[in-house]
């Protein structure tokens, strides 16, 4: 079984407006609700594509419960841990002349809450796959990252790391199977420049030499780069549409390279599977489903190569 981890989800508040000017009342043109967080965000992305997972994480207050309900709506098994203080996060997406984010910092967990959760992890066999994405609410403690990363390296789980900074270098000596960040993301993490194939290349290879098995690197409107365990170097050029969203759509990727790798095992294809999700996603409001993706697809998986 898949599982993802999502430790602040969200309630996604999505509205466009024609302009936004601050100090003053603004109208809004569209609205929409969308149910996310990381963790979840790839769930949705694995059930569009007919894989199963379970989402973890922890929810609170009426949010919570709206989020809980929303989400096994579309279809995703939920196995979330209801925390008693605060509420689940609501984020304020903004569309006018530019993007705009005001996002909440969610409820506070305790000791007693992060114990039950890790009794559930407690239960994963070798036979599992560990999504492990987004950032840390400030009740839990800085190293969870690196906590969970080595109790699936002690069961034997499948590990994918999504995450910037320390939270994904303190996974590394872990082994973890995939880590997935950004280019701008793995240019901080090194503070080196990632702007061409070889520099991001060369910063891939680094996160390897420290422990990632596989190491995949979301590069926007430049498309994708894959460095394998097996030393083999893959790129996918970006998918071409009219972007309207990109919350989640890093997520998507992650979904959609896990569900195709999950059916074949083969990196190039589970690759373009990846970077058709992401692209799909970014060109709707919400995660993408099925047949827009498929439709991406179509469009993306004869322009990835070997490069190495």
């Amino acid at each position: 079984m898949i599982y993802t981890i999502t430790f602040n989800p969200a309630v996604d508040y999505v509205v466009t407006a024609d302009t936004f000017r601050t100090g003053k009342t603004n109208r809004t043109k569209t609205e929409n609700i969308v149910f996310g967080g990381k963790g979840v965000n790839v769930s949705l992305l694995l059930h569009a594509l007919n894989t199963k997972s379970i989402a973890l994480g922890f929810i609170a207050g009426f949010t919570g419960k709206a989020l809980r309900e929303g989400v096994e709506k579309e279809g995703i098994t939920t196995d979330f841990i209801e925390v008693e203080n605060g509420f689940t996060r609501i984020n304020l997406k903004l569309h006018a002349e530019e993007e705009t984010e005001l996002n909440g910092s969610g409820p506070e967990i305790s000791e007693n809450e992060l114990k039950s959760f890790f009794e559930k992890l407690g239960a994963l066999t070798p036979q599992d796959t560990l999504v492990l994405s987004g950032s840390v609410p400030k009740s839990l403690p800085k190293d969870i990252y690196a906590q969970i990363a080595k109790l699936a390296q002690t069961k034997g789980v499948r590990l994918i790391v999504d995450a910037a900074g320390d939270l994904l270098l303190s996974t590394l000596e872990f082994q973890p199977f995939l880590v997935k960040p950004n280019r701008e993301e793995l240019s901080e993490m090194f503070r080196a420049p990632a702007d061409t194939e070889e520099q991001v290349t060369a910063l891939a290879e680094e996160l390897k030499r420290r422990g990632a098995k596989n190491v995949l690197v979301s590069m926007a409107g430049d498309g994708a780069l894959l460095y394998t365990e097996t030393g083999e170097v893959y790129f996918a050029p970006a998918a071409k549409g009219t972007l309207i969203n990109s919350t989640g759509a890093g997520d998507s990727m992650v979904g959609g390279f896990l569900a195709e790798f999950t059916r074949s095992g083969d990196f190039e294809k589970a690759l373009a599977m990846g970077t058709a999700a992401g692209g799909a996603t970014a060109f709707s409001v919400g995660i993408a489903g099925f047949q827009k993706i498929m439709a991406v697809h179509e469009s993306v998986k004869a322009g990835v190569q070997r490069v190495r």
